[in-house]
């Protein structure tokens, strides 16, 4: 066999599988933002729901988790830890192909269960909306995986044994499938220790939550269908469309330039007072990565922004870089970031509620910054800009429409015209319209479809986490693991204080090794019970989660921002530790 030629049959063949993922993508997200907004005008003005326009936007939501995560796969923008850059070179070759076999074992035996579990659906058919069969929903998982899992292995290995090893995965599956339950037990211990060294050498993080959820179902002698069941669950619940409309709101944003028009309004608002210019950074950045739902996202699109701005107004270079590097973390309380809106459907919590109680501890964190910022302004004796009222009016003037998107949210919830699924599509629609008709800098065919696949990236390599980690969930409550949890809590801790003292240690740990989304399906569901048992509130113990979460990302040696910012800004990561 020529060594070209298994390369020329998997470009050929990628490339029709990512024409396909890409353009029915951009096909079900229209579809979703149309069907939302339509069904506020058939309401408000006829009256009447359409039928089935729920069961659409959670399944086209379902559809883009897997589209997006076998796009992600194609591009190389799956989450994973950054643990692999401190492995010796000599040894990158061979983890590498480790990392990736296991990544296709993983994808195989889910693709195994997510057939199998269509296959049952087929035989009692459902229709869960017009012409949508639950069993064809279900079919987009294990297929969109299966090319997810050969693209990642295939990146790592294009040379001729790729086919080899894609029937040496399956054959390995299928002898372990032969193992009589009464003797699996002794899978479960190398089994997730491979399954850690997978994702500490490179691996995709969802490789551990979905490998051990599929590991752990299997040696219980329950069927591998368990664990695409409850992703399926997941995936399709009716407030989790939120997520990937806002997130494609925020990618319209940052692409059609909104991060300039917002510094240079925050910069000419702020730039006069003390520590004016550090202000404005800290504003824009919280402002920011309300909407990307990421304070990563922040670092990389505002990082070549504000870091020039801040170093040409003298502030001092290790000072601005920490601030650029931290501010993002601010935006994570305020509506609409997708981690509050993700919390409040994991902890089944309303979702404004979450809204209104991430206000006051946002509010506090935006004026702890900024207070800092100012005492190095004075530090370093820097001299303000001059005040110039034209200025203001010129830069509002410019920004007026994007500061107006989170009066459009708030009015759309708490409103009563739209529920926050509805309001998050009518923030899709109207950035939009700003980017391609008002400021007209994007194409609506030409650009717009590019950023739509961005988003659609970036909704893949999120929701795939929260899908795989809500099986890896489901297994631990079955096996009640939360309820031994609970009473070692109750006979160690004696009071409310040293148990949320604690609880804060733990959770800085966690958002160390664990990114927020992955950690909130995992977590939350446990933590919620202890935290009841001390009579805290959820709505409160969720700003404390999502707070600590955050400071992990920025907490050495590993804290995921940290990586990010010694990559937008090419400094060692020793560098970036102490700012």
């Amino acid at each position: 066999m020529s060594v070209n030629l298994p390369s020329k049959i998997y470009t050929r063949l990628d490339r029709i599988a990512y024409s396909f993922e890409r353009n029915s993508s951009i096909l079900v997200f229209s579809v979703m933002v149309l069907l939302a907004c339509f069904q506020i005008v058939t309401r408000k003005f006829f009256n009447y729901s359409v039928l089935g326009v729920s069961e659409y936007l959670q399944h086209g939501t379902l559809w883009l988790t897997f589209a997006g995560a076998s796009l992600a796969a194609h591009r190389g923008r799956h989450l994973k830890l950054s643990t692999g850059v401190f492995l010796p070179g000599r040894f990158k070759n061979a983890t590498r192909v480790f990392h990736a076999s296991t990544t296709l074992l993983v994808f195989i035996a889910f693709c195994i269960g997510g057939i199998s579990l269509a296959i049952m659906e087929m035989e009692n058919p459902i229709t869960v909306a017009p012409f949508l069969p639950t069993w064809g929903a279900l079919l987009c998982m294990p297929v969109f995986l299966l090319i997810a899992g050969i693209r990642i292995f295939y990146r790592q290995s294009k040379t001729w044994y790729f086919f080899v090893a894609i029937i040496f995965c399956t054959a390995i599956l299928m002898c372990i499938g032969f193992v009589p339950p009464d003797n699996r037990a002794w899978l479960v211990v190398p089994g997730l220790i491979i399954l850690v060294l997978a994702v500490l050498s490179g691996a995709p993080l969802f490789v551990f939550l979905g490998g051990s959820g599929l590991l752990l179902f299997f040696t219980a002698d329950i069927p591998l269908s368990a664990v695409p069941s409850e992703t399926y669950r997941m995936v399709a619940s009716p407030n989790l469309p939120t997520i990937p409309l806002f997130t494609l709101a925020g990618c319209i944003l940052a692409d059609g330039g909104a991060s300039g028009r917002l510094v240079g309004l925050f910069r000419s608002l702020f730039g006069w007072m003390p520590g004016g210019i550090a202000i404005a950074a800290t504003v824009v950045c919280a402002f920011f990565t309300t909407f990307t739902g990421a304070s990563g996202v922040t670092i990389l699109a505002l990082g070549g922004i504000l870091l020039p701005i801040l170093l040409k107004e003298k502030y001092n270079g290790k000072f601005s870089l920490g601030l650029v590097t931290s501010s993002g973390s601010v935006g994570l309380l305020f509506p609409p970031a997708l981690p509050i809106i993700l919390y409040a459907v994991v902890a089944g919590i309303p979702i404004d509620k979450m809204f209104i109680a991430g206000l006051t501890p946002g509010l506090l964190l935006l004026f702890f910054t900024i207070g800092y910022a100012i005492y190095i302004y004075k530090k370093e004796k820097i001299r303000p800009i001059p005040f110039s009222f034209p200025n203001i009016l010129e830069a509002l003037k410019v920004a007026k429409w994007d500061i107006a998107i989170p009066f459009i949210i708030l009015f759309g919830i708490f409103g009563g015209l739209a529920t926050v699924v509805e309001t998050a599509a009518v923030t899709v629609l109207y950035t939009v319209c700003i980017e391609c008709f008002v400021h007209r800098k994007l194409s609506l065919f030409h650009d717009l479809p590019r950023t739509i696949t961005k988003a659609v990236i970036l909704i893949g390599g999120i929701m795939i986490i929260l899908g795989f980690a809500f099986g890896f969930t489901s297994y631990l409550v079955d096996a009640e693991i939360p309820s031994f949890i609970l009473e070692w809590v109750e006979n160690t801790f004696s009071s409310k204080i040293l148990f949320l003292i604690a609880l804060n240690i733990f959770l800085v740990l966690v958002g160390c090794i664990m990114d927020i989304f992955s950690a909130i399906v995992v977590i939350v569901p446990i933590m919620i019970p202890l935290a009841a048992l001390f009579g805290i509130d959820p709505v409160h113990l969720g700003i404390i989660f999502l707070v600590n979460m955050e400071l992990g990302y920025l907490t050495p040696p590993v804290g995921l921002n940290l990586f990010l910012a010694a990559f937008r800004f090419s400094k060692p990561l020793t560098e970036i530790y102490r700012p």
